[in-house]
């Protein structure tokens, strides 16, 4: 099994440590590719972690700090080497809603939380769990999410002025519909030139990623358009902060992330935060959606790079690192932080070698802050919006949902649709917990379907005798299992009303639970009590294994156990 090793290994810095000080030398040219990486990325990762924490919520120098704390703290600790974690378009769903009834303290607070869940379930070794997470599941809620944050974005988009967003999907989509008459011709322009850019840049197979010249671009054309008498909102109009002299600054503050505990950040409107065990215990939920979600993506992201490397991750050390970046960063005011899937990959494509390229990344999004505060200011606000757009579209994988529900069986499509309408309508823990259930109801059902059970008595290659009169052999294949045994064991009861006795060939069941052994227990019972026989014949090591454990033995006159079917049929001769 050592090609499965990986998903039960834990130790801290694992990445790093296989990386740098395993086999492979670590040497000045590969730091340099780490260097020339790093810096790629995180030139990428200023604008996107701007536009995901004002859509989290909260302002941008915190997607800032997630990036440069959490995506340091991470790449230090964690267990695949080429991630780069930051604030991820997949906690938006569940950050804002947080961040609008709790305020900032209650969104560090939750992170927190799910950070230590993250570290139990490292050293619970779960991260091998992530391979049973259905594919229509994760198609499901990452399609929601993609809906809900495209949704979220046509505020700025179209420049419409609302005080404050409904609670509800439904609610905001009718206030933006109600609203779109009051739409700014400005802001769509700058917002159009936006996506424009982002769409086509590509096309001309530069080194440059799209994010850059479409902010870029698009905040010169804001600045224009002021000059020219039609505003547009920017960072700096949306966002204040405090000068260490008292005065009002605009945008973002030009200083390192200080440390300072969480609870004492603003609460829910700027007002102080109440921190008590009752609102602790009425977090557990969203830091529980948070661990999950952000197990699953980082997890998944690790898989991704694996396929594109051949390299190893450590699931469980990915883990750690995971929820020790989630408990550091909220002291810095770092929101949740997971690895992203998109920066990563860009990180991998630009020349990566180690995680030493994460922590780089972490360091250049650092200086951006520190350097580059007075221009970040000049972003505009539609430029945002459709930057998250275009984010939230490539998160969807819509080709894969749309070939999902064309060629997938129907019960791999139900799951889909459920999970993407509950995460839209409802939220990420109804929608994830009760994808994950009905996955695996329509499995069981599945399964339990593949067990049959077949009159083989007349087939003479097997059965060689003749039998005695009102006797059968029944072939049994698949696994008795609970609700598989239950639906066999019964059709054998109802065939034995015909006979006296009957051969049980099981040479086919690999599995037998303890529902199957109630089952059959039943099974026995009627037997017994109706004068009736039943042999069992070649039972599989784990079957037998379960029989020994739940001290089944022969019945004199009721059942009895042979190795093979041969033996059990020449029982008559």
């Amino acid at each position: 099994m050592a090609h499965r090793a990986h998903l039960f290994s834990l130790r801290i810095g694992h990445a790093l440590r296989e990386a740098c000080f395993g086999s492979e030398r670590y040497t000045l040219s590969r730091f340099q590719k780490d260097v020339l990486a790093g810096a790629t990325v995180g030139v990428i990762a200023i604008p996107l972690a701007m536009a995901l924490a004002i859509a989290s919520g909260v302002a941008p120098q915190y997607g800032l700090y997630t990036a440069i704390i959490g995506g340091f703290v991470i790449a230090l600790t964690g267990g695949s080497r080429f991630s780069i974690s930051g604030p991820t378009a997949a906690f938006v769903v569940i950050l804002y809603p947080i961040a609008q009834s709790y305020g900032l303290a209650g969104l560090l607070l939750a992170t927190i939380l799910a950070g230590l869940i993250l570290v139990a379930m490292a050293y619970a070794r779960l991260g091998r769990f992530i391979e049973y997470i259905p594919e229509s599941v994760t198609l499901g809620f990452t399609g929601g999410i993609a809906i809900v944050i495209a949704t979220l974005q046509l505020q700025d988009f179209f420049g419409l002025s609302l005080q404050e967003m409904p609670e509800h999907y439904a609610d905001k989509v009718w206030l933006l519909l109600m609203s779109i008459g009051g739409l700014d011709a400005a802001s769509v322009f700058v917002a159009l030139v936006t996506l424009g850019i982002l769409l086509y840049w590509p096309k001309l197979r530069t080194a440059i990623p799209p994010h850059l010249p479409a902010v870029v671009i698009a905040s010169v054309v804001g600045v224009f358009l002021a000059n020219m008498g039609y505003a547009v909102d920017t960072i700096g109009s949306r966002f204040t902060y405090f000068m260490p002299d008292g005065s009002t600054g605009m945008g973002i503050p030009p200083y390192l992330p200080d440390f300072a505990w969480p609870w004492q950040q603003p609460g829910p409107g700027g007002q102080p935060f109440e921190f008590t065990w009752s609102l602790v215990v009425s977090l557990l939920p969203s830091a529980f959606a948070i661990a999950m979600l952000g197990a699953i993506e980082s997890l998944l992201c690790a898989v991704v790079l694996d396929g594109m490397t051949g390299k190893r991750h450590s699931a469980n050390s990915e883990l750690l690192g995971q929820g020790l970046g989630n408990i550091i960063a909220p002291f810095f005011g770092g929101i949740t932080a997971t690895a992203a899937i998109a920066r990563s990959a860009a990180n991998l494509k630009a020349g990566a070698e180690s995680p030493v390229a994460a922590m780089i990344h972490a360091l250049v999004v650092l200086l951006g802050l520190v350097a580059l505060a007075p221009l970040l200011a000049y972003l505009p606000m539609p430029a945002m919006a459709a930057l998250l757009i275009v984010v939230a579209w490539n998160m969807s994988e819509a080709p894969k949902s749309v070939h999902l529900v064309r060629h997938a069986p129907g019960r791999d499509i139900a799951v889909f649709l459920t999970c993407l309408l509950l995460t839209v309508f409802f939220d990420m823990v109804i929608a994830i917990t009760a994808g994950v259930l009905l996955a695996c109801i329509l499995f069981v059902n599945e399964m339990a379907s593949m067990t049959r059970v077949t009159d083989i008595s007349g087939n003479k290659k097997l059965v060689d005798v003749t039998l005695p009169d009102r006797w059968a052999v029944l072939k049994i294949n698949g696994p008795l299992f609970f609700a598989a045994a239950d639906r066999a064991f019964g059709e054998i009861s109802a065939s034995m009303s015909a006979l006296d006795g009957v051969i049980l060939y099981m040479d086919g069941v690999t599995l037998l639970d303890a529902g199957g052994v109630a089952a059959m227990n039943k099974l026995v019972t009627y037997c017994a009590r109706e004068g009736k026989q039943v042999i069992f014949a070649d039972l599989q090591f784990q079957p037998l294994k379960t029989l020994a454990r739940a001290d089944v033995e022969p019945i004199p006159g009721v059942t009895s156990f042979y190795p093979t079917l041969n033996e059990a049929i020449h029982h008559f001769s």
